[in-house]
């Protein structure tokens, strides 16, 4: 067996950066999954991402999920640690465990979208206490995600999570859209039409599975803007979006 040899991408991975809020009641929380590509993190989504959280009232953590040459189910396995991490110290910090979400950009989007679809219920009787927990996101939100890994996938992200040459079963069983179901979390969509790397077709197809099954969500695409905008600030039409996901976190009555 070929041992993986650590970078600096994995190092100390996987892990939580912790934004928490002093508050003298219990809050919401959202776990933050930077794109990259599954080769890398991408900073632009995280810190100034975590922040903007933080002014609407929402406790945030950046995962340090791991990336290539970790394949899947390894990413996922991170985010399934995730959750229940941040649900098993809710008390401790002041979270509010049945108010716990998922924010997601690119490949980042891919994984919390996975994490959404492919839950493990909690086991009560678990001798783990951590596995107590549901890893179901409460909320999700998906900005310019990687939703399938069939043929409007993003090449890099599916080279990176199962290789040259996965099988069919792979691409089917990440392949998001296959996967919704009424237990899918509410979620909030957002992409644009300009995007050359991931096809703004992984938002609407996403959107068109959780219209199917009844599951409430709200998507925007946006004209203009090349792909990994983040908080979009210098996009004059985009960067709107962060205002559209507090009104529609307000009125999910995540906040």
């Amino acid at each position: 067996m070929t041992e993986i040899q650590e970078d600096v991408n994995n190092d100390g991975c996987p892990s939580l950066e912790r934004f928490l809020i002093s508050s003298k009641h219990e809050v919401p929380a959202m776990l933050i999954f930077q794109g990259g590509g599954y080769g890398r993190r991408t900073e632009r989504e995280g810190e100034p991402v975590a922040k903007w959280l933080n002014s609407i009232g929402i406790a945030a953590f950046i995962v340090n999920y791991r990336v290539a040459p970790y394949k899947h189910p390894i990413p996922l396995e991170d985010a399934k640690w995730a959750i229940r991490m941040v649900r098993h110290r809710a008390e401790e910090w002041g979270i509010d465990p049945d108010r716990v979400g998922a924010i997601g950009f690119s490949a980042g989007g891919h994984l919390a979208s996975t994490l959404a679809t492919h839950v493990e219920d909690g086991q009560p009787d678990a001798k783990d206490p951590m596995h107590q927990y549901s890893t179901r996101p409460d909320v999700l939100v998906l900005a310019y995600p990687v939703i399938t890994m069939r043929a409007q996938t993003h090449q890099g992200s599916l080279h990176n999570l199962l290789g040259e040459t996965p099988t069919k079963q792979q691409i089917m069983e990440l392949s998001n859209e296959i996967h919704v179901s009424n237990h899918t979390p509410p979620t909030f969509l957002w992409h644009t039409e300009e995007d050359q790397s991931v096809p703004v077709d992984n938002s609407f197809i996403f959107a068109a599975a959780l219209q199917r099954h009844q599951v409430p969500h709200s998507i925007h695409t946006f004209e203009q803007g090349r792909h990994g905008l983040g908080m979009a600030q210098d996009n004059q039409e985009a960067k709107i979006w962060p205002q559209l996901c507090e009104n529609w976190l307000k009125v999910r009555n995540f906040i």
